[in-house]
């Protein structure tokens, strides 16, 4: 019977055939784009559910300390300008970038709070409470950003990647921001009391 067709019949079957499976592959590709897009963005929530628990601590945090070292005032506006910037923050980018400021204050507090010259505050019952809350929490914030890293990584490596590139385009789908360290996070606080 195939035999019998007319070249044109086949032709006009193998094209549809070939429409067919394009038409999959791209319905396919774009469900699994959506998928991980969407995983990113939950793992991203997660760690602003972290970051918004780091956000009510803080002015605890910041009030136990500020009854010990009142001459630290720039260190409390620092951590107290980045926490706004943290709650005001609308997109992936300005919430990685409120992030950074934050934890680079929060490292400076902290170093001020341990720092020998404050013995009654390292003392301090509610402040080691408060620490102790502060650093589990960045323990979560470290975990649930590494796991946003690993999604987002995955997300843009798979729209990047040809054919699937071309399926991306298609349907605009735009690589999504990576949590990085501060450029500072490689230097240690410094805490002087001059």
């Amino acid at each position: 019977m195939i035999k019998k067709m007319k070249t044109g019949t086949k032709i006009l079957c193998s094209l549809v055939i070939v429409i067919l499976l394009c038409g999959c592959y791209i319905i396919g590709t774009r469900n699994k784009l959506v998928q991980q897009e969407q995983e990113a963005k939950q793992a991203f929530a997660d760690v602003q559910k972290n970051l918004q628990r780091r956000n009510d601590l803080i002015p605890n945090l910041v009030n136990s300390v500020k009854g010990y070292a009142k001459h630290e005032e720039a260190v409390f506006n620092a951590i107290t300008e980045a926490r706004q910037n943290m709650i005001n923050a609308k997109t992936p980018e300005e919430t990685v970038q409120a992030d950074a400021a934050l934890s680079s204050a929060l490292g400076r507090l902290l170093a001020l709070a341990v720092s020998e010259d404050n013995p009654e505050l390292k003392a301090n019952e509610n402040f080691l409470s408060l620490q102790d809350e502060l650093a589990g929490t960045e323990n979560r914030i470290a975990v649930a950003r590494k796991d946003a890293n690993e999604k987002v990584t995955a997300y843009n490596t798979s729209i990047k990647l040809f054919p699937k590139n071309i399926v991306a385009k298609m349907f605009g789908f735009k690589e999504l921001p990576l949590f990085e360290a501060d450029s500072g996070a490689k230097t240690a606080p410094t805490v002087s009391f001059d």
